[in-house]
């Protein structure tokens, strides 16, 4: 018999907890989103679009006119500091250069005899057989006879200058990216050197000219790691640092831009110039304790508290000021403060309060138990049954 009442008496109290929880919770069930707590890495980025640059390249022109006679050099060709390109043709700049020569032997000969004469009027004039005007007059003529010589030796050397221009050599090392002129054709240096040859330095060693919004330009720094990508190689990321930002701004359709010079090492040349590469500046970069922002931003409720057995309120006795998590422990709830650093917008780096393997709060609602209707709800719009009558 006591067996008996012991069996009814814990039957009873579990009947009324059971009916007790079910009042508490009004029908719902408690649903808990959460997340464990990991590692991780945080970073701040800056995204622009650039195009892939040799760091130094040459436009290479003459400076005298002519034809081309010969060309030694094509599109992708490899040339040595010194190497000969092309040939002009040399007919009028020889001649020109033995005009040079024709005229420093005749302004010679021409101070020659300005010399012997100013030596014949010298004497007579100390002899006082001549005048104070015939001296003066001879002392003239070899000055300008001097100058003369002068002047007919620097058009020499001019004509040789332009002479040797004719050769075009290449001024640096490099690869040719352009080759603007073809064998027979004539170039004019009148107004502006013409571009005969464009040749990139080293292909190993490229830059990246990104433009930079205005708005995230102060974020970015000389030294920043980069990232890239181009249409040519879309699963392929390449790397790259900050090298110069540039202060002079660019103003296109009202939009402010800072070109920001990056530099991207291509030692398998896989790099074209002129390609378009997706740049993304890693500005700010922090590792550790990564928790979700949701799990910060969330404030218990007051029902969900009164269902936790917590305050009414959803606050613990003593209020924690800062950022705070709530933690899950087994069955236990506690209001957590924590320290944080760097945020993405999603996560941010936790440096005090929270551990590895802790299991934060990110929302909490109540699922309310519905029950399904046998009956078919009736529909305005379907057609009256036979008699009037409507089910």
């Amino acid at each position: 018999m006591k067996k008996v009442i012991i069996t009814g008496t814990a039957i009873l109290i579990a009947t009324l907890t059971v009916i007790y929880l079910i009042s508490k919770g009004n029908g719902k069930e408690l649903q808990m989103n959460t997340a464990v707590i990991e590692t991780g890495k945080i970073e701040i980025t800056v995204t622009a679009t650039g195009y892939v640059q040799p760091v130094d390249k040459v436009e290479v022109g003459t400076q005298v006119s002519g034809v081309i006679e010969k060309i030694y050099v094509d599109y992708n060709s490899h040339v040595k500091k010194g190497q000969l390109l092309a040939e002009l043709d040399k007919l009028t700049l020889k001649e020109r250069a033995l005009q040079g020569e024709a005229s420093v032997s005749s302004a010679k000969s021409d101070l020659n005899y300005a010399q012997q004469n100013f030596d014949r009027v010298t004497q007579l004039y100390e002899a006082k057989a001549a005048t104070q005007a015939s001296y003066e007059q001879a002392v003239n003529q070899l000055s300008q006879a001097k100058t003369a010589v002068i002047n007919a030796q620097a058009n020499l050397h001019q004509a040789n200058v332009n002479l040797s221009y004719a050769d075009i050599y290449s001024p640096i090392d490099g690869v040719v990216l352009m080759r603007a002129v073809e064998q027979g054709q004539t170039v004019a240096a009148s107004f502006s050197t013409p571009t005969l040859f464009t040749i990139a330095n080293d292909l190993k060693n490229m830059k990246v000219e990104a433009n930079v919004d205005e708005a995230d330009i102060g974020q970015v720094k000389v030294g920043q790691a980069v990232t890239f990508t181009v249409d040519a190689y879309p699963d392929d990321t390449f790397s790259g640092t900050v090298n110069q930002v540039r202060l002079q701004p660019t103003v296109t359709s009202n939009v402010v831009t800072y070109t920001v010079v990056i530099s991207a090492p291509n030692p398998d040349e896989r790099l074209f110039p002129g390609m378009t590469a997706s740049v993304t500046i890693t500005t700010k970069s922090e590792e550790g304790v990564m928790a979700p922002l949701q799990a910060i931003n969330y404030r218990i409720s007051p029902e969900v508290a009164e269902h936790l057995n917590l305050e009414s309120s959803g606050k613990p006795k003593n209020p924690v000021m800062g950022s705070k998590v709530w933690v899950k422990n087994n069955n236990n709830y506690e209001l957590r403060p924590i320290r944080t650093e760097l945020s993405d917008g999603a996560y941010t780096i936790v440096t005090q309060g929270l551990s590895v393997g802790d299991t934060v709060v990110l929302s909490a609602s109540f699922d309310k138990k519905e029950k399904k209707s046998t009956k078919a709800a009736s529909n305005p719009l379907m057609p009256k049954p036979p008699g009037g009558r409507r089910n």
